[in-house]
């Protein structure tokens, strides 16, 4: 047993920080009656730590192939707690803003070196196992998030989100340690500081437009100057990319057709399965009247059939083609978000149920099989580039998901109150906070706002799939040659 305690490390950390995506979630409401926060920061609190992941996580590997892998794990654990604790003493939604921030910079650190710690310690059959493992407590993590959460935030405050990390992160520093060996990668590495700075600030000016759209209109001055910063620093980053010696993507990759449908399935999956729970959470504890352990309870059908789904799929499904896997799953999705979109003001939580099991299994059937399918689709010696590729795009489709819904969300929120309110755009940002009073057109105007983020979601989702069965390549299988009959005689 003592070989499997650095997959226990890994893992440790890999929950820890995948947890913490989707943990927030049922705390929202908890948090904008603490701190007074308006549902721009809401969008903030999610967003933040999702884009530091997916600007860094790229440019976190060059830094662990110089720097050794272990020792970039162990400096990202550490600032993961510091944040962590943080966010935990936030005293204003700024403070807990800016504290995620550094979470996630702290989580890329550690993602980014799990896949390479693993790769290392473990050999043949033993690496099979440890990275099916590492693939399950993914899936867990993301699914499992909402429901960690809401207990959490029931039974302590939602800052026991946050500190609870402390001492499972002190667990996962002594047992690094104790039992992982430095990991680091033959070769001078090079890290790319102009293509980091401008692809963060391309996410960045990208997802803060679309959320002072949702606020202030498409075609006010601030969206439309961010969206041009990001279309500019967009150019920046293809022209550094396209003429340094080592690049953060190698954006030649991007000539194949089944690299790209794969990142492109795993952006839209996170925007389709994920980004919609905040606001499943704020309609279950905003206009039902949900407890957190409640609205965290009714989510558990996502979570479990996923869960179930990937494990048994280990089996059953071993030597089918990833594009059957993955474009099923992501067609099962946009199905599940679509049978979601059935609710009125009389809808209760078991409304959404039937929807979160079908998503939950397209969720089951796509994750695990996508770090595989992206790194077959490229040449061996560009797999660890893939690989840290699709963990981007998918944080990224997060992000960017929580922030075109979020303009959706309120923006039919606000077009059902109006001629029903004095100020309708003041009552959609209540009740879009889950601030709002419980009054019937509000329940109304919620459940239709939700409506359309799942109407939404399954158009994402349902697109997703077509363009995996439509552009990924099956791989290809090789066919032994038959011996001829007179030397089989032979």
């Amino acid at each position: 047993m003592r070989k499997w305690w650095p997959l226990v490390a890994v893992c440790l950390g890999a929950f820890m920080l995948l947890v913490d995506v989707t943990i927030v979630t049922v705390a929202l409401p908890g948090m904008a009656k603490s701190l007074d926060a308006s549902f721009s920061a809401l969008q903030w609190v999610l967003d933040i730590y999702a884009l530091a992941l997916a600007a860094l996580l790229l440019g976190a590997g060059s830094v662990a192939d110089l720097f050794g892998a272990r020792r970039v794990y162990l400096v990202g654990l550490v600032l993961f707690a510091a944040a962590s604790l943080a966010c935990g003493l936030a005293s204003n939604a700024a403070t807990l803003i800016a504290a995620r921030g550094v979470q996630g910079v702290g989580g890329a650190a550690m993602f980014t070196t799990t896949l390479a710690l693993l790769n290392s310690t473990y050999q043949g059959r033993d690496r099979g196992v440890a990275f099916g493992v590492w693939g399950a407590v993914n899936g867990l993590a993301a699914a499992g998030g909402p429901i960690l959460g809401g207990l959490l935030t029931q039974h302590v405050n939602w800052r026991s989100i946050f500190l609870v990390n402390l001492p499972i992160t002190v667990v996962t520093i002594v047992l690094t340690l104790a039992v992982v060996k430095e990991s680091r990668r033959a070769g001078q590495a090079r890290i790319d500081l102009p293509g980091m700075a401008s692809f963060t600030a391309c996410a960045g000016t990208l997802t803060y437009g679309l959320i002072r759209a949702g606020d202030d209109g498409f075609t006010a001055t601030v969206p439309l100057t961010m969206f041009a910063l990001a279309a500019v620093t967009l150019a920046v980053f293809v022209v550094v990319e396209t003429r340094t010696r080592h690049p953060l993507l190698d954006l030649g990759l991007f000539r194949n057709r089944s690299f790209v449908a794969v990142l492109v399935g795993g952006a839209l999956l996170m925007a389709s399965a994920f980004a919609c729970l905040a606001f499943t959470s704020l309609w279950l504890q905003g206009a039902l009247g949900l407890g957190p352990v409640r609205a965290g309870a009714a989510l558990i059908p996502l979570a479990l059939a996923s869960f179930v789904v990937s494990a048994a799929g280990a089996r059953l499904l071993h030597g089918v083609s990833p594009r059957l896997s993955i474009g099923i799953g992501l067609l099962l999705i946009g199905i599940g978000s679509g049978l979601q979109a059935v609710l009125d003001a009389g809808s209760s939580s078991t409304a959404i149920m039937p929807g979160l099991i079908v998503g939950g299994v397209g969720v089951g059937l796509a994750i695990p099989v996508l770090s595989a399918a992206v790194m077959s689709a490229v040449p061996p010696e560009r797999g660890g580039m893939a690989g840290g590729a699709l963990n981007t795009f998918r944080q990224l489709g997060y992000a960017l998901g929580i922030a075109v819904l979020g303009i959706v969300f309120r923006g039919r929120i606000e077009h059902v109150l109006t001629g029903h309110v004095a100020d309708p755009h003041a009552m959609a940002g209540a009740a879009s906070g889950g601030q709002a009073p419980r009054l019937p057109i509000v329940r109304a105007a919620v459940a239709s706002g939700l409506n359309e983020v799942y109407a939404v979601s399954a158009v994402l989702g349902i697109a997703a799939g077509i363009i995996v069965f439509a552009l990924v390549r099956s791989p290809r299988r090789t066919v032994r040659p038959q011996p001829q009959p007179e030397k089989a005689a032979a």
